[in-house]
């Protein structure tokens, strides 16, 4: 069974992305993240190449938004892709928005093929 993904995030995915990059740096740098986020073209990696630039840690299957978004995968809705920030001072890669998603896609298959708005 394929992930369907749509073409594009969704509008609130950006909402979602500028309120999680807030915690990190000012208003003025998020807003223009968020401008070069929704001007970038969609790019693919695999599930565990994001995961292995981010270094963060797979969430478990008893998370509720998980279980949400593999949920989605079964009944092939389509899920929106991802929102990704190159941290060079920092050397990773920020998950700006989906990462609940990314976890799902995961634990379907770690080589899927996930879209992303990076910059």
């Amino acid at each position: 069974m394929d992930i369907n993904w749509l073409k594009a995030p969704e509008k609130h995915d950006y909402s979602a992305a500028q309120s999680y990059l807030s915690l990190l740096f000012g208003e003025r740098v998020v807003r223009a993240y968020v401008l070069k986020l929704k001007r970038a073209p969609l790019s693919t990696f695999k599930a565990k190449d994001i995961f292995r630039a981010s270094g963060l840690s797979l969430l478990g299957i008893s998370n509720k938004h998980v279980k949400a978004d593999q949920a989605k995968i079964r009944s092939q809705r389509q899920l929106s892709p991802l929102l990704l920030l190159r941290d060079v001072t920092h050397g990773k890669l920020i998950i700006a928005d989906g990462y609940h998603r990314l976890c799902a896609v995961y634990s379907y298959d770690e080589d899927a093929l996930i879209p992303c708005k990076i910059c």
